[in-house]
Formats: C-alpha cells, structure tokens, sequence
C-alpha cells in the first residue's frame, strides 16, 4: 500500500491500485490541487463547538455512540469520535495516552476533518460517499496519518433523511481489524433508531397538545412538528409529513399540497389551518407567566386555542429579558445580561438555538427579539424582590431592582 501511495502521489506508474473508494477519493483530492502533506487544521474556539454541539442534532445520540463501541475502545488503543455534517469533530473519548497522541495528529474537538481539509479519512470520506468506510494506513491520503487506522460510518436524521453527521474509530494502524467497519455502521443504525423513537416521544407531545385545539378549529387543520412532519390531523387526507417553506412564520401562508393556510405557533410544531385567501391572520398573545418563580412558563393564546408549557430558568431569563427590550438584545448583549461577561456569546447561541427549536416562531434573530406581530405580556409575582427567585443574571437582579422600586404588580 505505501508503494501504491508513494507512487500515485509521485505521479508515476503504481504496482496496483487502491480500493475504488480509496482511489476515487485520491482522485477527487489530487483534483483539488490538495497536498499529501498538508498540516492540521485549525481548531475552532470551545464556544463555536457548543454551538454546533447544539445544532448537529446528535448530542443525544453520544452516549448510545460510545456505548455501542465500547468493544472497540475497551483495550486502550482506540477513540470514538462524532462529528457534524460539516465534518466538524465535536466529540472525543478514549484513553489519555491515545487522546494524546490524536492531539499531535490535530484530530481534536473544534478540528475540520473533511476530505477537503486534511484528505482521505474515514469522517470525511464517509460523508463523501454516504456509507461506512474503513481507511489503513497509507490509504489516507495525508503523510501524517499512515500510523492510524480508522473507520467510520454516516449518521442520518429520521426527520429529514439527511446525513447529519459520523462516527468514528480511530487508533494505531496495528489495531486494524476487518469486523471493526461493520460493527460501527451497525451502532450508527442504532443511533439513527435511538434518533426515529426520540422524533416519535417528540410527536407525541405534539400531538397532545394539538388534538383539543383541532377539535375547536372547524375546519380542516393539521398539526406539524418542524420538519413538517404530520402529529394530528383534522378533516383532512394529508401524507405522513408536508412540505414547509424554510421561512415559515406565523400567519398568511402558501404551504404546497394544502394552498393557502393560516399558521399558528405550537410547543415543537405548527398549527396548520386551511382559510379562503381573504381571511384575517389572529394576533397571538404570548405570555412570560413568571408568578411562581419555582414553574417559570410560556403561555400562548391564539385564535384557536391555548397552550401552557413549563420553561427552563435560563429560557424565562432571556423571555424576560427580550420582554424589557423593545428594539432586541445583540448576542454580545445577551451574554453580559445573563453571564456578566460579553464574550459569551457561543452560550447565547446554544440557549438560543434550543429556544427557537422549542418554540419555533416565537423569537427571531440579529437581534434577538419577539416576533411580530404577537402581544408579549409578563405575568409578575405579587413580590417583585421574588423574580425569578433563583436567577443570578445581572440583568434579571436589575429588573427586581427596578420593578420594585416603581412597584409594578401582575
């Protein structure tokens, strides 16, 4: 294999030819102008990886990851690695000393390791040619990687059929092992099992809070999670999952397959109504319910309906906040309301990306603010010294403050 690679990056006639996955993959890099001994790549910063942590829809798929390659991992020699459908790693474990030696290597959390980036590898290659691959040696196309051998398989999300990320094994190339391939892409189908229950609990859900709305509504209406994905259904025949437009907000909507609609917010997912083009859009009120510091919740009344959902501390502190700012809060903004500390700012996007997926529509961004053209109203406690009780935010401290001082009762 080493004078296969010598060769074929020499330019010259080589005594055979690497797998075809390998070899297309050379091809595609060679292509590219990419150098075989090309250094690590850049690192992006802790708060960026949290971000995309966040984001990737994989977090809670880590630990089933890890556990399922346990067999793997167990003598010392190897780490599991997860990374984004970017190729961006996000997650390692292993044994310090094989940590360590991945650290010289660049193959670190915050690291690219796409194709394009660093060459032939089983993350990046896997997501090239969408299925499990196994890289030896002198397979990678990197000088510096011939000491390792890897294997890795692509992860897809059951919502939208996408690739949304791989694992990976990594170690000494003396650790190769011809089952090593099969076993991770058996714990990547598993991982995409955990993923398909998760989306169904996450229906389910939906579909609790949406059925006595629909009964109400009185005309075909459906409810759908955000990837459009049917939970409840009324006086309608709609497939399992409908096609929504990436800019969908509350009101006046052209959905294809149904036509014109009214859209209404729900915890996880979307009230879909039909209506004549010549129907008024409803104003939804939104309320920061804030009486008991201990149950934080978000109200939401709408014309069809209501709904109640408990909310985090740290999502009734950005409510809260974004409530008291008219013209929106900057992420740099946000982070010295709820940290103290201005360049926190990857925290904000992580809380952000999980409200906004929570309670899709409700807030926008950049900068951060409600929606229009909802009503936001906040629901105080009798005490205002009790805002929030537990909350150290100093923005939160100064509104206890402020709020008392004038004293503003709900």
């Amino acid at each position: 294999m080493a004078a296969v690679y010598e060769a074929t990056m020499a330019g010259g006639q080589a005594p055979a030819r690497p797998r075809r996955v390998i070899w297309d993959s050379w091809q595609r890099l060679m292509a590219r102008g990419l150098r075989p001994d090309r250094r690590p790549p850049p690192v992006m910063e802790s708060d960026t990886v949290e971000v995309l942590r966040s984001e990737s829809g994989l977090a809670s798929v880590v630990g089933e990851l890890t556990r399922g390659l346990a067999p793997l991992t167990s003598t010392g020699d190897s780490i599991v690695a997860v990374a984004d459908a970017e190729c961006a790693v996000l997650w390692r474990s292993g044994s310090p000393r094989v940590l360590a030696n991945a650290d010289r290597l660049g193959f670190v959390e915050g690291a690219q390791w796409a194709e394009t980036t660093v060459g032939t590898n089983a993350l990046g290659t896997a997501l090239v040619s969408q299925r499990a691959v196994q890289t030896f040696s002198a397979e990678h196309y990197n000088r510096s990687q011939h000491p390792w051998t890897c294997a890795g398989a692509p992860i897809r999300s059951p919502r939208t059929g996408r690739v949304i990320g791989v694992v990976d094994v990594t170690g000494p190339a003396a650790t190769v092992h011809p089952v090593t391939v099969a076993l991770i892409d058996a714990v990547a189908r598993l991982a995409e099992s955990e993923l398909r229950g998760q989306h169904e609990l996450a229906l389910n859900r939906l579909r609790s809070v949406a059925a006595p709305i629909l009964a109400r509504v009185g005309s075909p209406a459906v409810a759908v999670d955000g990837d459009g994905w049917v939970a409840a259904v009324d006086s309608l025949t709609v497939q399992r999952r409908i096609m929504l437009p990436a800019d969908i907000a509350p009101g006046h909507l052209w959905v294809p397959s149904l036509g014109d609609c009214e859209v209404e917010m729900l915890p996880g997912g979307w009230l879909v109504r039909l209506v004549g083009s010549d129907t008024e859009s409803a104003v939804t009120r939104v309320t920061l319910n804030l009486h008991d510091s201990a149950s934080p919740a978000l109200e939401m009344e709408g014309r069809f309906g209501n709904w109640r959902h408990d909310i985090s501390l740290r999502h009734a502190e950005i409510l809260l906040i974004l409530a008291h700012s008219a013209d929106g809060r900057s992420a740099p903004a946000l982070a010295a309301d709820l940290y103290g500390d201005a360049t926190r700012v990857g925290a904000v996007r992580v809380e952000m990306s999980r409200l906004r997926k929570q309670f899709a529509g409700i807030v926008v961004g950049r900068p951060y603010r409600f929606a229009e053209p909802a009503v936001v109203t906040v629901r105080y406690p009798a005490n205002m010294a009790g805002l929030l009780a537990p909350s150290v935010a100093p923005a939160v401290r100064a509104l206890r403050t402020t709020l008392s001082a004038i004293g503003q009762q709900d």
